[in-house]
């Protein structure tokens, strides 16, 4: 069995998408337990790390369409890029800290009134979903 998961400082903030100074603030409050590694460095624990990351993850922008759908798998956005030729379009949009790319008909991109600076919603619809690890373990 592999030893539970340890982050530095500078890695937690990193993967919260805040700075080292807010992840120490909140090891201070106790809000995120923090301990001295063996090095003497400040870690944190994977799990807590992303329990913590589960339960105060930012609020998702409301979704102006007003739609009911199924899918949950939803992204608010600005849309950043729109690259159209005669049949095809490339979309992009900015939701939050990720970038999302989208392929359609240049029809569609154009009855969406797609162009950089409208708020657009992503709903990504897959059967397969790849994970991979840091270092390669199979």
């Amino acid at each position: 069995m592999s030893s539970p998961a340890t982050y530095s400082v500078r890695e937690a903030a990193e993967l919260l998408g805040v700075s080292d100074d807010t992840v120490r603030r909140w090891t201070d409050s106790g809000a995120l337990t923090a301990r001295r590694g063996a090095s003497g460095r400040t870690t944190v624990d994977g799990a807590e790390l992303a329990a913590f990351a589960r339960d105060h993850a930012g609020r998702t922008p409301a979704d102006p369409s007003g739609v009911a759908r199924s899918a949950r798998n939803r992204f608010v956005g600005l849309v950043t890029s729109v690259v159209a030729d005669g049949v095809m379009a490339q979309v992009e949009l900015q939701c939050g800290p990720h970038r999302v790319t989208s392929l359609m008909s240049a029809e569609a991109a154009r009855e969406l009134q797609l162009e950089p600076g409208r708020t657009a919603v992503a709903v990504v619809k897959a059967t397969t979903v790849i994970v991979e690890t840091p270092g390669g373990a199979s």
